[in-house]
């Protein structure tokens, strides 16, 4: 478990990072994180929850034509 420490950034709020915790979710300064709201409380992650619906679709779709892709790969 990891613990972060909330600090006034400008007139904002910010958390401050454990350099392990960055490390292990491949993380930088400047990228992005989600906090999406479950029914166990909020879950915090670097990975768009709308871009794995659209790779869902995706998935779908190339399943769907499953032959198709393999005729145009040759």
């Amino acid at each position: 478990m990891h613990t972060l420490k909330l600090t006034t950034v400008g007139s904002s709020t910010g958390a401050v990072f454990p350099k392990e915790l960055l490390a292990q979710m491949n993380l930088t300064k400047g990228d992005r994180l989600y906090a999406i709201e479950t029914p166990d409380g909020f879950l915090i992650t670097p990975y768009d929850p709308s871009i794995e619906e659209q790779l869902e679709v995706g998935r779908d779709f190339m399943r769907e034509y499953r032959d198709t892709f393999k005729i145009l790969a040759k």
